[in-house]
């Protein structure tokens, strides 16, 4: 029997406005068979964490796989505070906004590890997340003008040193735990680019629980899902499932937070600019489902849809993104050559 390597899944992070329940309740209602929660929805509401067995109990209680926490904020803060850039508040609690940068870092970092714990508890071995502006909002524009290094600096040099200090802890908390840390590359974080991300790896000395979340709804600057994700493809542990479209002569960067307004949209899995079919075969070729279950000791790999729109209702484009992963990405895969039954077997 030709056997299946994937199931659908949902990424909670856009739908911290439920609970835990509505949310996991919601995922098994459109279709899902598994969903992976962000950091909030763990949150016990006292600066502490659910148990372990609160947030099994929830997913017991509805058939459900747990597929991992999400955890992109508090990571994207801890790299970031250090620019003192109020974009970090929305995901702080705002009796931690006044504190300084560094009480800010220390915040987040208190609060990365014990989510380590639980974890652990849990038993899951991989975190999707990003890393934040360690190299400075000057490089992660991706454009030097001012230039990147000059007279008696060098800002990349100086991010990537940043970088390899400020993650330490977190790094060896990670690795003491075996959880791989899913770096989603993605503008205005430490990589923008597969080669950034690279880098990251080699100024860590290889460390290995640097991983990369797939997410293709990220490639619309010119590297496409193919050249990103085959030149760090060793490190994908996690993977998501989401699309873009890019609306002709208008500037893809531009200072307006209006999504209506912007050049790139994300949007419903089935009509945007990217093929999902092949983007997830890709993922089978360059090993994340084989990766995934090893580590985690499933018999099939999310793939964590994550479906926004500036125009259509969110919960009806996550739903739709779910029933679109379980009908068209969700297959029985080849286990030979399609061209093995061709020949007379006299």
């Amino acid at each position: 029997m030709a056997r299946t390597v994937f199931h659908a899944s949902i990424e909670g992070a856009q739908h911290g406005a439920k609970t835990l329940e509505e949310f996991v309740v919601f995922a098994k209602e459109s279709g899902a068979a598994g969903a992976e929660p962000s950091n909030y929805h763990v949150e016990d509401g006292n600066g502490g964490f659910k148990s372990a067995q609160e947030i099994k109990a929830v997913f017991d209680k509805h058939g459900m796989k747990l597929d991992g926490i999400s955890c992109h904020c508090p990571l994207w803060v801890h790299t970031t505070a250090w620019t003192e850039s109020k974009t970090i508040r929305p995901f702080l609690p705002k009796d931690v906004w006044s504190s300084s940068a560094a009480e800010i870092e220390a915040w987040c970092e208190d609060y990365v590890l014990r989510y380590f714990d639980l974890c652990s508890e849990l038993g899951l071995k991989i975190t999707p997340m990003f890393w934040g502006m360690s190299h400075g909002f000057e490089v992660a524009t991706g454009y030097p003008f001012g230039f990147f290094s000059g007279p008696e600096y060098d800002l990349i040099k100086e991010g990537n040193e940043r970088f390899v200090n400020k993650t330490a802890k977190i790094r060896k908390a990670a690795n003491d735990h075996g959880i791989y840390l899913c770096h989603e590359i993605h503008p205005n974080s430490a990589a923008l680019c597969a080669d950034d991300f690279n880098m990251l790896v080699d100024a860590c000395d290889g460390d290995k629980i640097l991983g990369v979340t797939a997410d293709p709804s990220h490639c619309w600057e010119g590297e496409d899902f193919e050249t990103r994700f085959r030149k760090v493809a060793d490190r994908i542990y996690a993977a998501a499932v989401k699309n873009f479209s890019i609306r002709p002569g208008i500037n893809l960067r531009s200072m307006t937070g209006d999504w209506t307004k912007r050049a790139m949209q994300f949007c419903d899995i089935p009509t945007g600019d990217m093929n999902m079919m092949r983007f997830t075969e890709l993922l089978i070729d360059v090993g994340y489902a084989d990766r995934y279950m090893k580590i985690m000791g499933t018999d099939s790999a999310p793939l964590v849809t994550e479906a926004e729109s500036a125009f259509r209702d969110l919960d009806a484009t996550s739903a739709n993104a779910i029933q679109y992963a379980a009908n068209h990405l969700v297959f029985p895969i080849a286990e030979s050559s399609f061209e093995d039954g061709m020949g007379s077997e006299d």
